[in-house]
């Protein structure tokens, strides 16, 4: 070891762990890192346990479906290999590269909770055909607003200012149908919801993705991925409304403007539907969804969750066409 004049050798193993110390926090700093948890020209060091050919914008959402990731790096490798990681993470424990096509993110960055980061939240359902409170422009940072439908369901509206199909008059924009949920396998689920989370508002919530593992009910274990499209006034706390057709109008009704069918097929205001027979008096064209409920989320009535803000997977965006900036 090199010795100073006046500096002991104790003195200069604490002088030298400042020194790394130092270098680390610049390095991390040096790195932008946007609302989702991930960034340009980064990586993280060991944790790899797989890895997938994929392109770099699907390696946030592979690793949130992927059971144990926690991290991920995402490399032009083999024309573009996402390498999955696990262990404890934080944003802290990644390092600049001079590689800007490297992608690296955090799905469950881990803290001093014993949650692991994780939140609790509660859970309830709804679908009542309205333009989702995401849809209209200035609403937060995003690419664009949450698309917006016409009658039909499937015609993406240009206008971001076209009138809600719950005005009273003027009805032109509903939820559109793909805004449904859908099974991705027999433990993870996409969909969409409207949500309130503590410390923040509409800003930080509008087209935000989140990951929900149900600790209660009979899909105690499974996970949903869902993108935050809408908000609502009669949400609490940490609380997601996950959007099922069938599942009751609550506040506001478009559902019957939209599909000419009585209030009295949606089921209960609040709810829904009874049975999974019910289904089918629904419009095919979002039967799917209400099925889902019965079907894949095992008929769970507004379980609780644990959750995180996650990389939204790239098949939510392409639906919403919102990717927050």
């Amino acid at each position: 070891m090199m010795a100073f004049a006046g500096v002991n050798s104790f003195q200069w193993e604490r002088l030298l762990t400042f020194f790394i110390l130092l270098v680390a926090v610049n390095e991390a700093s040096a790195i932008e890192w946007n609302g989702n948890n991930w960034a340009h020209g980064c990586d993280f060091t060991g944790g790899d346990f797989s890895r997938a050919a994929i392109p770099g914008k699907e390696c946030g959402g592979r690793c949130a479906a992927t059971q144990g990731c926690t991290h991920f790096t995402w490399t032009r490798h083999n024309g573009g290999t996402c390498f999955m990681k696990r262990g404890p993470v934080s944003k802290a424990n990644a390092f600049s590269t001079s590689d800007q096509s490297k992608v690296c993110g955090v799905i469950h960055e881990s803290t001093s909770s014993p949650s692991g980061g994780r939140m609790v939240g509660k859970t309830t359902r709804y679908w009542d055909c309205c333009k989702p409170s995401c849809a209209w422009p200035g609403k937060a940072a995003v690419s664009s607003p949450v698309k917006s439908c016409r009658a039909d369901g499937v015609t993406v509206l240009r206008d971001v200012n076209a009138v809600s199909g719950c005005n009273a008059n003027g009805k032109q924009a509903y939820t559109c149908n793909n805004n449904m949920p859908w099974v991705v396998n027999s433990n993870l689920a996409y969909g969409f919801a409207a949500a309130n989370i503590k410390g923040s508002d509409e800003r930080g919530w509008c087209c935000g993705c989140y990951k929900l593992d149900f600790t209660s009910g009979p899909i105690n274990g499974k996970s949903m991925i869902v993108q935050v499209t809408n908000t609502g006034s009669d949400l609490g706390e940490n609380h997601f409304d996950i959007q099922m057709p069938g599942s009751g109008v609550g506040m506001f009704d478009g559902c019957t403007s939209q599909w000419g069918l009585p209030l009295s097929v949606w089921g209960q205001q609040y709810g829904g539907v009874a049975s999974r027979q019910d289904c089918f008096g629904l419009p095919q064209a979002i039967r799917a969804g209400c099925l889902f409920r019965f079907d894949w989320f095992m008929g769970a009535d507004n379980p609780n969750v644990q959750f995180v803000k996650v990389k939204c997977p790239a098949e939510l965006e392409a639906r919403t066409q919102c990717v927050r900036q």
